[in-house]
């Protein structure tokens, strides 16, 4: 039985949902880093919110870990990339809290035009400052959204309620979807130059961090206001400072900091400036959302397969999994064999998908016959790392569709180039048994056992006798025999099964026999 730990603060569904779905789920909520180190050893799955750290040393220590869960949307406190590497499926919930953070943003707005937290605090210290508090109108304003994906796009819905224009910059928003959305589409200087007020929505990345600066805030209009619910550091705090202090900036809401919890902070003690301590999420209905949505995710991957919301691997719906689970053997199987074979640098991977599997999800066919490919080369390759590592290596992966069925309900053709020459392999099922089907341009039909021996000769008479002879000779037991002719070029290829995996020596022998032109021990 699969277990999980819930690590952080969950709702207490979430157990309940492990249990109801036939895991196992301790709950221990405040472990020290060391503690952690101890037991994360015995699971397969990992729940957490913001507090736990899930480091390196986190996953070198757990060896039976398959998926780390992130109730929320942010994964700052998990090495992705480590993940990534050890085949550590990392999953958040990015829409379980959009609308909570959305509104928190909108709040955060109008807390700063009407400078509420201020007034408050005055009021209930006896005061009637009524004059000292005087506010804007959001009405007519201009709001500059950076970042308009699930949650800026809500940010500009509520916006445009209340009368705002809203312009976004968002490099990956399509003119269409803007125009959906009822937002006007421009560059940062144009958003920096024209809103009154920005609100930040925007993941932290290289390109993203600090992008509010001394520089870029002394290009955006005077007076604005600043909103940020979406990460701590897109703002270099230091410069917003002094902007606010100079009075080009008029003030700033901020939900979220460099350093959290922020117990001390640059931006305190200004009386223009807004704080609260990251409550973006922090409603009942949205806390209850993503830990019973990261609940159902976890127990779904450790049970069927089925992948959402994955930061590091293709999703795989529920339904998807059993349908694609009988090719999933076949693709590792062609890519190995491709990867096998290789001798020289590779350039290009073309996948070919025909007939009944090319209506399915391919991508993690796909992965996985990239992670088949390039283990030869990489012990650590998995079918999390394997797309990363392809890109890394500048190895161009394309995929072909066909639905057109041809001679196999189903087909996968997988085509290698390198720097020497281009390969080709395509497999299909019996029943849901995996079979190569065709090599370069002879077919088969060869089922893969755990060792196999490939053998590529001239062909002509006598060669099987000479190739069985030398495997009696050397007491390697053959247990299937696959032959292939070339139409083309008077090649034939053997792929035999074989009892126990093949010595070097009996290798070179059969590589010694007069017409042999390659010689490959094949393990699956």
């Amino acid at each position: 039985m699969p277990k999980v730990l819930i690590a952080d603060a969950l709702s207490e569904r979430a157990a309940a949902i492990f249990t109801a779905r036939g895991l196992e789920a301790d709950v221990k909520i405040g472990l020290k880093p060391d503690e952690l180190l101890q037991i994360i050893g015995d699971y397969d799955g990992l729940a957490v919110r913001s507090a736990t750290k899930v480091t390196a040393a986190v996953m070198a220590a757990a060896p039976k870990l398959k998926v780390v869960g992130r109730a929320g949307i942010g994964v700052d406190n998990i090495d992705v990339a480590e993940a990534t590497g050890r085949g550590i499926v990392v999953m958040n919930t990015p829409f379980g809290n959009t609308i909570t953070t959305a509104e928190h943003a909108i709040a955060m707005m109008f807390a700063l035009a009407r400078q509420i937290p201020a007034a408050d605090r005055s009021t209930q210290a006896g005061k009637w400052e009524k004059s000292r508090f005087m506010g804007v109108e959001l009405f007519g304003k201009t709001l500059g959204v950076v970042g308009c994906g699930n949650i800026g796009s809500i940010v500009a819905e509520r916006a445009l309620g209340l009368r705002m224009k809203v312009i976004a910059f968002d490099p990956f928003l399509s003119p269409e979807r803007a125009v959906d959305l009822g937002v006007e589409k421009v560059e940062l200087d144009d958003l920096l130059a024209r809103a009154d007020f920005i609100t930040l929505h925007t993941p932290m990345t290289d390109q993203t961090r600090g992008i509010l600066n001394a520089k870029t805030l002394a290009q955006c209009k005077p007076g604005v206001r600043i909103i940020n619910c979406a990460r701590g550091g897109l703002v270099v705090e230091e410069d917003l400072r002094a902007a606010l202090e100079s009075g080009h900036v008029a003030g700033a809401a901020f939900d979220v900091f460099v350093n959290e919890p922020a117990k001390e902070n640059v931006l305190f003690g200004l009386e223009n400036v807004v704080t609260t301590p990251h409550l973006g999420a922090a409603t009942e209905e949205a806390q209850e959302n993503v830990a019973l949505q990261i609940a159902e995710q976890i127990s779904d991957y450790l049970l069927t397969g089925a992948v959402s919301n994955a930061l590091n691997m293709p999703s795989i719906t529920a339904e998807e999994a059993p349908r694609l689970r009988p090719f999933m053997g076949l693709a590792e199987q062609l890519g190995s064999f491709a990867g096998q074979l290789t001798e020289s640098g590779l350039r290009k991977l073309t996948v070919e998908y025909r007939g009944y599997v090319a209506e399915l999800n391919t991508r993690p066919l796909t992965a996985l016959i990239l992670m088949g490919l390039l283990k030869p080369l990489l012990a650590s390759v998995n079918m999390v790392n394997a797309p990363v590592i392809a890109r890394e290596r500048n190895l161009d992966v394309t995929e072909v569709k066909n639905d057109q069925s041809g001679d196999f309900q189903s087909l996968i053709r997988v085509t290698i180039e390198t720097e020497r020459q281009t390969r080709t392999v395509a497999g299909s099922l019996f029943g849901s048994m995996p079979r190569v089907v065709q090599v370069q341009d002879i077919n088969f039909d060869a089922q893969l056992g755990p060792n196999m021996l490939f053998v590529r000769n001239e062909d002509k008479p006598g060669f099987i006798g000479k190739l069985g002879t030398t495997l009696g000779n050397a007491g390697v037991n053959i247990a299937n025999f696959h032959l292939g002719r070339s139409p083309s070029n008077g090649h034939a290829l053997a792929l035999v099964q074989i009892d126990e995996p093949c010595s070097d020596e009996v290798a070179e022998q059969i590589a010694a026999i007069d017409g042999v032109i390659q010689t490959k021990v094949m393990r699956f």
